[in-house]
């Protein structure tokens, strides 16, 4: 997969839209919180299709308390669900100590996540994370018109999620209509509601921290999940390991300091989830469950460590 790219003129818009938000979006107590902290939670398709009852215990060995739930081809946790049933799910959980934070469901589509919404909420979640399709690849007159349709199209689903307590999150998926920092600005400003934003996916982004860290700051609150994942290598086609887990932070060549600096000066609240894709899709990430749980730690310990430096 070929990393997005961004033209000069929307480049310097982003950087110059970051500028101005840093110095008006918020108190200057915040970059200053010697306490801010990243809130972690674990997604259960670096698992692979490993079952409920062996994943939630790796959860808090991890630093999280929550769960993000993934449906096929990537993991089948939410059909596990389906099969568990709401209540023995719930027993799961409790056992455990763990809370649902999200589902993410590519399969059923960002128009179709309704009655997600509604058992995630049985569930004691709070988001439902989904990208947009296409078209894709558009500019202009054509792309404000594009978002201006898919804006219209979305707002019952945000009506929804308003009702139920529940957060729409949009992941910015390459190939998508919501895709590139641009779009990503334009929906939020044709939906300015609390219980829509960005699940913020680097790895589709291009890989300049400025970049990155300028559409945080653009985003503020906006910015409702964010993982920690970068290109590295890529993940469309089979990498002996070392490469493919060049998508994790502390593998990969991205320097995350900036990017934490950009949520600390946000005062992000949202979750942050260690994150790489492998290939095929829907095997775990490493051979056992202790090895996959020791790299989201090796990760953990370096944003960690990057916390420190800013």
């Amino acid at each position: 997969m070929n990393q997005p790219t961004l033209t000069r003129r929307e480049f310097g818009a982003l950087l110059a839209g970051a500028a101005a938000s840093t110095a008006f979006a918020r108190p200057s107590s915040a970059a200053d919180d010697p306490d801010f902290q990243l809130r972690y939670i674990v997604a259960s398709c670096m698992y692979g299709k490993a079952p409920l009852v062996e994943i939630l215990p790796e959860v808090r060995k991890t630093g999280a308390e929550h769960i993000e739930i993934w449906a096929e081809r990537h993991g089948n946790q939410r059909e596990q669900i389906d099969d568990l049933g709401v209540e023995r799910t719930r027993e799961l959980l409790d056992e455990h100590d763990v809370s649902l934070g999200s589902f993410t469901c590519f399969k059923f589509g960002i128009f179709n996540m309704q009655e997600e919404m509604r058992m995630v909420k049985q569930l004691g979640g709070d988001m439902v994370i989904c990208n947009t399709g296409g078209p894709k690849d558009l500019s202009g007159a054509e792309l404000k018109f594009a978002v201006s349709d898919f804006s219209e199209k979305l707002k019952p689903h945000v009506k929804l999620a308003e009702e139920l307590g529940i957060t729409i999150g949009i992941e910015n998926h390459s190939g998508g209509l919501i895709s590139s920092p641009e779009s990503q600005l334009m929906v939020m400003d044709a939906l300015p509601s609390d219980r829509l934003g960005i699940a913020m996916a680097p790895y589709h982004l291009p890989q300049d921290t400025d970049v990155i860290s300028g559409l945080i700051r653009e985003l503020g609150d906006r910015l409702v999940h964010i993982q920690a994942w970068e290109h590295g290598m890529g993940c469309m086609q089979k990498l002996p390991k070392d490469q493919e887990l060049m998508q994790l932070p502390h593998r990969g060549p991205l320097d995350w300091v900036p990017v934490l600096a950009a949520l600390k000066d946000i005062d992000y609240q949202g979750r942050t989830e260690i994150f790489m894709h492998p290939v095929p899709r829907g095997i775990p990430i490493l051979d056992t469950t202790t090895e996959v749980t020791a790299e989201i730690n090796s990760a953990r310990d370096y944003l960690s460590d990057c916390l420190t430096k800013i």
